[in-house]
């Protein structure tokens, strides 16, 4: 299937490594020209050898998604190359095991970083990102959220962010002045995806057994997702076929949670 994205430019925050990396692969072997940003140059520069090795035409650069500053110089840096973007991939996130149980002496600090990360980040790359958008007269935005964008549960910072994160891009999609531009958006709301090196990875490392039992009693398909599915869902999402989907929040949970 040609899903219309050749010459497309896109950013993928958080692209470096797992999801964000997937949806990375696919779009630019669907022709797109990508651009990465993450925060660690060890991650950065093996994930643009990657993409290259794909013949994908990428380059990336290092940012915190909570530091305001270093937006701003994301923003320049592709402006300056590209003249702004017509897909953007809120994919930077996390917090989700960050704090503790104790949420009331979590420090304060915990739940605002992990609202940055998320939410804050998404809302300063799309007011620098939209206007160009809009004179073009098309454009994707899809933010990448969790069932916990769409449910309770979940430590409440993440739960908060991830709820913010669906109601922004709610929000933008009854917006007729930028949706009327040709521009859609979307997010996708994954369920428990296996990423090496990350914490499911290191739970089947040190106990095995109780890895295998969780995942039989808590995930339908008696495993976890793969961040090469969450990319193909999210390859449809900005496609020029996917010109209706406006305002979704899909779930991709290969039935894990009971939400009609």
């Amino acid at each position: 299937m040609d899903f219309g994205l050749k010459g497309k430019k896109v950013l993928v925050t958080g692209g470096s490594h797992g999801i964000g990396l997937s949806i990375a692969k696919f779009l630019g072997q669907e022709g797109c020209q990508v651009a990465i940003c993450s925060r660690t140059k060890i991650r950065v520069d093996k994930a643009i050898n990657e993409l290259k090795s794909l013949r994908v035409d990428a380059f990336g650069t290092l940012f915190d998604a909570a530091k305001k500053n270093d937006i701003e110089r994301v923003v320049s840096e592709i402006n300056k190359k590209w003249g702004g973007i017509d897909i953007l991939i809120n994919n930077v996130g996390g917090g989700g095991r960050w704090g503790s149980e104790d949420v009331i002496n979590t420090p304060y600090d915990v739940w605002q970083e992990v609202y940055d990360k998320n939410t804050t980040a998404a809302i300063r790359f799309m007011q620098a990102f939209l206007p160009g958008m809009k004179v073009k007269k098309w454009g994707r935005v899809v933010t990448i959220t969790s069932i916990y964008g769409k449910q309770g549960g979940g430590r409440p910072w993440f739960n908060i962010a991830k709820a913010s994160q669906t109601a922004l891009m709610k929000n933008f999609a009854l917006n007729k002045d930028f949706i009327r531009s040709g521009i859609t958006f979307n997010s996708v709301a994954p369920g428990g995806i296996f990423i090496p090196n990350t914490g499911w990875d290191e739970m089947k490392q040190e106990n095995p057994e109780e890895y295998k039992e969780m995942i039989d009693k808590e995930f339908r398909l008696g495993r976890l997702g793969t961040p090469e599915e969450v990319a193909s869902v999210v390859g449809f999402v900005c496609s020029t076929s996917s010109s209706l989907l406006n305002g979704a929040s899909i779930l991709l949970d290969g039935g894990e949670t009971q939400i009609l």
